[in-house]
């Protein structure tokens, strides 16, 4: 009998193959490993096709994962929406001053000191042969002296060698020394520009620091431009989502502590937009679930309500020098006309709050529209609209077309004759004239240039947050009648410059064509004194205020 042993490693087989001859079992034991190869074949496939099962159902629940992560961001980018306004209210806005100041250490580390190369070791000197004569060489005077000679050679040799040995020592030991002294001149050199940078650095923060504390002491004085720096300061560190602008200008009555902010407002598209996120295995690919145009709409007006009333509480709450009686706060949105598809920049959302009366608002438990129409904020009835609004109160002093002014009336006397007077010097007298008035709330009054570009001769700028805003005045230096078209044109200065209120002042009278056109606007006539040939200043400084007063007291009324 023949046998033949075989072994299969995948399936960890055995079998003893029996054969009457040996090509039988040869030929049995071949069988056997197809069979064995066959089965594992198999095996191996089925294996693949649950590997590569397993790698879809992993890599689909990784997906639905990621999908789910999606779907929680989502969720709290909308959360967060809601939180605007109290995430601000347990927040000290007020600034740290020392926190601005860097007091970090130099990050650059100190240069560490290069480990010298080690000195070769002096070479070891051969000791010298000594002569050793067998009693043959002292008796044989030529093999002594062929002895004495070979180890005189031999010394010689053996010196040479340490001569040569000791030459390449010094040179290697001053090689060593050039190499040390180079790493230690590179050492220093790089110590002292450390030092130098260190110090620069030092010196960095310390000008920084005396320019933080000389901002600060310009601050505890109430110095305008400091002011304005720390307002600026207070919104900047202010979170808001990065699509939110973070764009805002300032304008400061002293006078009457009111501080006017122009804010840019996010437009719908800043609003996060999609609501979930889900995983389609039969398609292998993700399908975001949108939020409603209605519940944008209404999360939108929301949003413009409260980002509002968190600015003026984070202006007000930072006030450490009582620097503020009210804050004015104009709502402006960048957006795209859909009748024109024109860039369109409006004034949405305007509002005044008085320090004592929002500091008493519990802002964590109100509702922001329900509040900002208690605070009597003026908004469309939908702010998603960008209905443009007029703000409550817009000082806009920027204008190329204002001129110094000078001085008049203390040159004149009473006999002046005012149509006789230079026209430039007329308009500066009516600068005065106004500016005796609304000085005493605050304002100014700014005359424009001698071309009188857009029609306009002077602009008042009244900062009472009812009566108050941007006042168009033009002089007119006449002896004659004033015409009505001279109104009509006032009237149409008055909405070309967006302004609340329009004065005609002249040294003669007007028609009653131009008394007629001016009644239900916002247009005032003043005229000189009845005596046509002499218009005497108190007179015209009498009567303006006179009148002036009368119309405020008139829309006050109303």
């Amino acid at each position: 009998m023949y046998e033949q042993r075989i072994f299969h490693e995948g399936l960890k087989a055995y079998r003893v193959i029996r054969g009457a001859t040996s090509y039988d079992v040869d030929e049995k034991a071949k069988a056997q490993a197809a069979a064995w190869n066959d089965r594992w074949s198999r095996i191996q496939d089925a294996q693949a096709r649950k590997r590569a099962k397993e790698m879809q159902v992993s890599k689909t629940y990784q997906q639905k994962e990621w999908a789910l992560e999606r779907t929680k961001a989502a969720e709290a980018e909308v959360q967060a929406l809601s939180s605007v306004l109290s995430d601000s209210i347990e927040v000290d806005h007020a600034i740290d001053w020392e926190s601005l100041k860097d007091n970090t250490l130099f990050p650059t580390p100190r240069p560490q000191k290069p480990s010298p190369d080690t000195l070769p070791p002096e070479p070891y000197r051969i000791p010298t042969p000594e002569v050793r004569l067998t009693c043959w060489q002292r008796l044989i005077p030529p093999l002594r002296t062929s002895v004495e000679r070979s180890i005189q050679e031999k010394r010689e040799d053996a010196n040479r060698q340490y001569e040569r040995m000791l030459s390449e020592w010094r040179n290697a030991v001053n090689k060593v020394d050039l190499r040390n002294k180079g790493f230690k001149q590179s050492h220093e050199a790089e110590l002292a520009k450390w030092e130098s940078c260190k110090l620069a650095y030092q010196e960095d923060q310390r000008r920084k620091a005396t320019e933080i504390d000389e901002k600060h002491s310009k601050y505890l004085k109430q110095d305008p431009v400091a002011l304005n720096d720390y307002w600026d300061m207070v919104l900047r560190q202010s979170e808001y989502p990065d699509d939110f602008p973070r764009s805002f200008a300032f304008d400061y009555i002293s006078d009457t502590k009111t501080l006017v902010v122009e804010y840019s407002l996010p437009n719908m598209t800043a609003l996060p937009s999609v609501k979930e996120v889900k995983f389609v295995a039969s398609r292998g690919e993700f399908q975001e679930v949108h939020l409603s145009a209605a519940w944008l709409s209404r999360t939108y007006d929301l949003v413009l309500y409260q980002i509002a009333l968190r600015t003026i509480y984070e202006l007000l709450q930072s006030d450490a020098v009582a620097a503020l009686d009210s804050v004015v706060f104009n709502g402006w949105v960048d957006s795209v006309e859909k009748a024109s598809g024109k860039e369109v920049n409006a004034c949405v959302i305007s509002i005044q709050a008085n320090k004592a009366e929002f500091m008493e608002i519990n802002l964590s438990q109100v509702d922001p529209k329900a509040c900002f129409k208690k605070l009597k904020g003026v908004s469309g009835s939908k702010l998603s609209d960008l209905s443009p609004i007029r703000p409550v109160l817009q000082l806009n002093k920027d204008d190329k077309r204002f001129v110094s002014s000078y001085g008049v009336v203390d040159d004149l006397d009473d006999s002046y004759n005012l149509a006789a007077m230079d026209w430039l010097d007329f308009e500066n007298l009516i600068r005065e004239v106004f500016e005796k008035e609304f000085s005493l709330g605050g304002g100014e009054v700014k005359i424009t240039r001698a071309s009188r570009d857009g029609g306009v001769d002077a602009v008042a700028f009244d900062p009472d947050p009812i009566r108050g805003g941007k006042i168009v005045i033009q002089a007119k230096r006449y002896t004659n009648t004033v015409s009505v078209s001279a109104v009509r044109d006032l009237y149409g200065t008055v909405l070309n410059e967006g302004a609340t209120k329009g004065i005609l002042v002249t040294t003669a009278d007007y028609g009653p064509d131009a008394y007629e056109f001016a009644k239900g606007k916002p247009l005032t006539l003043l005229s000189g004194s009845e005596n046509k040939r002499k218009r005497r200043i108190p007179e015209l400084y009498n009567q303006a205020i006179r009148i002036l007063r009368t119309s405020r007291a008139d829309t006050m009324r109303s």
